[in-house]
């Protein structure tokens, strides 16, 4: 009884455990089939968002950069294909290659030994040889040059293991990525207006910087769905943003006047070895800049060789106190005002105003003259007199602010500085009228000038000539742009005259040194000394010369500024005028501005000529016309008769400048010698004989070697800016006899007894 009353609990028991147990699981089992009819079907959108995030994978389609060019398009600044190197140090370690790698990779790439050898042997925390390591910053957007060299190395060390190991490799563990980088084909040309893109593709400065949101565009990218592997589901989603690629930019640039002026200041920085020299050339008309530079300057395909000073953009950001080159805003607005007579006279040498006594660089004057020689003279007395004492305060400094001064041009270039104008004592009125105490930029004193050779208009200064969408081919130009009339045609016509007498003058004109043969010229010089204390540095010059040709009809404005040239004695008409007349003549010629039959000859120097029509000459008789007209020549070709010249007839050249004479067909031509040749006539020249020229460096030809390029015969051109020994010798040490030696000061002095202190000392002229 009892036994079956115990079999009876324990039956029950394992039923209700049974049912307990079962029920458990059922609630369990109730549970999971919530959860999952929550997660699959209330919540179903929400996981499969979440699981197309695993799946999903995105690549970046980069946007091409924009280009930037010269205003016929020739190419400053553009994208080309660039490639890092890589190493894999786990298989060169397998391999036993990572010293041998890292030797030959570090004398291609230019990283030292142990660097590289650092790199090819690197492990992670963990002690693992790693299986990825790019080679920088050295390898890092290497060129394709650099890059063949890599390809060879890795293929010579690829058949040396094999050849050792006496088995096949499928890889060495050095290989390249491809990539693009900003490149620059003319090196430094214009360095300073185009800034450069780093290779972390950051732009820096200059019009890389300033429009950086117009080129860069905008990266595109590709989303789609990817299996455990990786690989792309057929059947999956994808979405494709395309790429956007930058704008394309044109410049007002001139990229044979950018040249032009570069090769000048060069040849006058070599010479006067300055803190640094500055020249800006621009269309009076319109205020396009046509050319723009700066020395000391830099490559920005190598913008990591040079310091800061090199990237200074002292064209827009450096202020000056501008001397005898202001007095141009002065005689204007005093023709303007129907102050200046050419004929009054008036005693010269000294004058006092409040506070001082203001002498001409020739302390006893040049007893009375008349205002006329006073300016050409560059007398500080004439325009106190004019300036101060005539026009009065209110008026002049109207008029220099309607001239622009004291604030920004608003050119398209960043960091622009607005100079000072701060004219309140009598003493600073007085010597703001032959260019003390006040502080400009050089961009700003173009610009003022421009407005007094056409017609008075101040233009604003631009360097964007047009941008374009690749996408649509809308282009979009900028248009000139005038701020105001400051004074009146007719004012703008008669300065303009008197302008030109202070250069054409042979005997007393100050800017004798900037006459061009041919060409009616009008300019002013300005030797400024600068600040040193509360005074004046009797060793530190600001030596500088603006003007513009021809008169009659403008079409260039050029300013040279050169700050602290090494001779104290020398002038900005002995220093400064040379550089002008350089780029001017030059540019005159290049934009076919013939010169002018009736301008008389001067100092005995000839007219330039027009090269004749020598086609189908004999070669002896060319060259005996050529001689006639005072100009050299060369024959290329063993033939008798002349089948093409170069330069082409109709050019206007410069006395003893060469005409080649081209007497055979192409295919049998020699190449003759082309040393001494600018590039684009040595081009010129390898163009007209059908032979490929590669160059390397700027300036002119220096030296000429065969050499084969991809296989391909090429001629080899290696050019060299002209040095000293080159140098032009129509300047001579300054004797004080030529009427502009000036004093300048860097920083405002509000109080007139500061500037009492050189009452005694020679002032501004």
């Amino acid at each position: 009884m009892a036994n079956n009353m115990m079999q009876a609990n324990t039956v029950k028991r394992i039923r209700l455990r049974t049912v307990f147990v079962g029920g458990i699981i059922t609630l369990l089992f109730l549970i999971l089939i919530s959860r999952i009819f929550w997660v699959q079907v209330v919540n179903a959108d929400f996981w499969l968002g979440e699981a197309k995030k695993i799946w999903a994978a995105q690549d970046t389609i980069p946007a091409e950069r924009g280009t930037i060019s010269d205003r016929k398009g020739n190419m400053l600044a553009m994208n080309v294909p660039a490639y890092t190197v890589v190493v894999n140090p786990k298989l060169l370690d397998e391999l036993g290659l990572a010293e041998e790698a890292a030797k030959g990779l570090s004398k291609i790439i230019g990283k030292p030994e142990q660097e590289v050898l650092a790199q090819t042997t690197a492990k992670n925390s963990k002690g693992v040889l790693l299986q990825y390591r790019e080679l920088r910053p050295e390898g890092w957007n290497i060129d394709k040059a650099k890059a063949d060299e890599v390809i060879a190395f890795r293929t010579s060390l690829k058949e040396s293991y094999e050849k050792q190991a006496d088995k096949k490799i499928r890889d060495t563990g050095i290989s390249l990525i491809e990539g693009s980088k900003r490149f620059y084909p003319s090196g430094s040309l214009a360095a300073h207006v185009l800034g450069y893109v780093n290779k972390e593709g950051n732009p820096v400065t200059g019009m890389e910087a300033n429009y950086n949101e117009l080129l860069q565009g905008t990266d595109g990218k590709i989303v789609y769905e990817k299996d455990g592997n990786r690989v792309q589901v057929d059947n999956g989603n994808a979405e494709f943003v395309p790429a956007v690629n930058g704008k394309d930019m044109e410049l007002t640039i001139d990229t044979e006047i950018q040249n032009f002026l570069e090769a000048a200041i060069k040849e006058a920085y070599d010479k006067y070895q300055p803190d640094s020299i500055t020249a800006i050339a621009a269309d009076p008309n319109t205020m396009e800049i046509l050319g723009m530079g700066n020395l000391p300057t830099y490559n920005p395909n190598q913008y990591s060789k040079y310091n800061v000073a090199s990237q200074f953009n002292h064209a827009i950001s450096s202020l000056y106190e501008p001397g005898s080159t202001f007095k141009i805003l002065t005689l204007a607005s005093a023709v303007q005002e129907g102050i200046f007579n050419p004929n009054a006279t008036y005693q010269s040498g000294s004058i006092q105003v409040p506070g001082k006594r203001i002498r001409d660089i020739k302390r006893e004057g040049w007893g009375t003259i008349t205002y006329l020689e006073g300016l050409k003279r560059s007398s500080n007395v004439s325009f106190v007199k004019l300036g101060y004492e005539q026009l009065g305060k209110e008026k002049l400094v109207k008029y220099f602010q309607d001239f622009g001064f004291g604030k920004q041009t608003g050119i398209e270039i960043k960091n622009e500085a607005k100079g000072r104008l701060d004219i309140v004592y009598p003493l600073e009125v007085a010597a703001a009228t032959f260019g003390q105490g006040v502080s400009v930029t050089p961009i700003q004193q173009v610009a003022a000038v421009a407005a007094v050779a056409n017609g008075g208009k101040l233009m604003k200064p631009h360097i964007v000539k047009s941008v374009t969408d690749p996408a649509t081919g809308k282009v979009t130009e900028t248009k000139p742009e005038m701020v105001r009339q400051v004074i009146s045609a007719e004012t703008s016509r008669k300065v303009g005259g008197y302008l030109e007498q202070v250069v054409s003058d042979q005997e007393i004109g100050s800017g004798k040194n900037a006459y061009i043969p041919g060409y009616r010229v009008a300019g002013k010089t300005g030797t400024a000394q600068k600040a040193e204390g509360n005074g004046y540095s009797t060793e530190d010059y600001v030596v500088s010369f603006i003007g513009y040709a021809p008169v009659d009809n403008p079409k260039i404005v050029v300013y040279v500024i050169i700050d602290s040239p090494n001779d104290s004695l020398v002038s900005g008409g002995r220093a400064a005028a040379p550089v002008f007349k350089k780029i001017v003549s030059n540019s005159l010629r290049y934009m076919g501005v013939k010169p002018d039959a009736t301008a008389e000859e001067a100092d005995g120097k000839q007219d330039p000529v027009t090269v004749p029509n020598l086609k189908g000459f004999g070669a002896k008789q060319a060259q005996t016309e050529l001689k006639s007209r005072g100009m050299e020549s060369k024959v290329v070709g063993k033939g008798s008769k002349v089948l093409l010249q170069i330069p082409a007839a109709g050019a206007v050249l410069a006395q003893k400048q060469r005409v080649y004479l081209i007497t055979e067909e192409e295919s049998k031509i020699t190449l003759p010698s082309l040393t001494g040749l600018s590039l684009r006539d040595a081009l010129q020249i390898c163009s007209s004989t059908g032979k490929r020229c590669v160059t390397e460096g700027e300036g002119y030809v220096v030296k000429q070697t065969d050499a084969k390029l991809n296989g391909e015969p090429v001629v080899k051109l290696t050019l060299q800016s002209p040095g000293e020994e080159n140098a032009s010798d129509d300047t001579v040490k300054s004797d004080g006899k030529d009427g502009e030696k000036e004093e300048s000061k860097g920083n405002k002095q509000n109080q007139t007894n500061d500037k009492d202190k050189k009452e005694d000392a020679d002032p501004p002229g």
